[in-house]
């Protein structure tokens, strides 16, 4: 089978179209490229439930902040288009910017309380960026099923409201993390890392097990899981905590006691490089 390439909208609107008259359900997968067994998860997970697997590659400007990496960011389009040949993927859109945001684009979607905590607070408009972009994704392609990881959680959350209050007709799945033999969880930005860092890296899985088992053997005090994250956090010298978070895990607002769906979350920064990590607990 050999990969198809879409730049234009129309393009991926007909190729789709293609599919609906075949029969198949629509699958789609949105990236930033710089595929990883993470992405891979994705993927496959698109080719077992749907019949017509498509993914986007495309690095949002909108979702990143003035004196974030959106420069740097890794775009290996060569390599990301050998993964989605070796996954069996129908599609790729990749557009260009202006192809999504032309000139005299006026229009953005927001989910207000969801996009203003965590990772929300630290990158002021960038879930503003996601939500938009995601929109136009979803408009452009209108899949039965779209895919994301839990590793962005907010992320995953934001698009659910969205595709909610929307009304937008298709399925978000929210699939699990991937992480290195070592815990950490894989992203893009991991390449970043210096040698050292990437070592001390780890700190972020290992603060999220041991706050999982404080819990498991009883606590519910969420002062005292929060603690537990950022001691550990601050534990390794290269690591400068952005946030250390117990949230419920529907609102995404602090707890007081934990109980029902809880989801630990951290940021850390280790120089330039901002990683997260979250583990979704559910406390009886």
């Amino acid at each position: 089978m050999n990969l198809a390439v879409a730049n234009r909208i129309d393009d991926v609107r007909d190729r789709v179209a293609g599919a609906r008259r075949a029969g198949l359900t629509v699958g789609l997968v949105p990236t930033m490229g710089a595929l990883h067994a993470g992405h891979v998860s994705l993927i496959r997970a698109a080719r077992r439930e749907t019949g017509f697997v498509v993914v986007s590659i495309f690095v949002n400007p909108t979702q990143f902040g003035p004196h974030e990496d959106y420069a740097r960011y890794p775009r290996p389009f060569e390599k990301d288009l050998e993964v989605c040949q070796a996954e069996g993927v129908d599609l790729v859109f990749a557009p260009e910017p202006r192809t999504l945001y032309p000139q005299g684009f006026r229009t953005f979607v927001e989910v207000h309380e969801l996009q203003d905590v965590l990772c929300g607070a630290a990158r002021p408009g960038h879930f503003r960026g996601v939500g938009t972009v995601v929109l136009k994704l979803l408009n452009i392609v209108q899949p039965d099923v779209t895919y994301f990881g839990q590793k962005d959680a907010q992320q995953a959350r934001i698009i659910q409201q969205l595709v909610r209050d929307l009304d937008v007709p298709v399925a978000v799945r929210d699939c699990p993390i991937i992480r290195e033999p070592d815990g950490l969880a894989l992203s893009s930005r991991n390449q970043y890392l210096s040698a050292d860092q990437r070592r001390q890296a780890t700190v972020l899985f290992r603060a999220l097990r041991e706050a999982r088992s404080l819990i498991e053997h009883g606590e519910r005090d969420t002062a005292v899981v929060r603690q537990l994250l950022t001691d550990t956090i601050r534990a390794a010298p290269a690591a400068e905590l952005d946030y250390a978070a117990v949230v419920d895990a529907e609102t995404w607002q602090p707890l007081q006691r934990l109980h029902g769906q809880v989801l630990l979350a951290l940021a850390v920064r280790f120089g330039q490089t901002r990683l997260i990590d979250n583990e979704l607990i559910v406390v009886d």
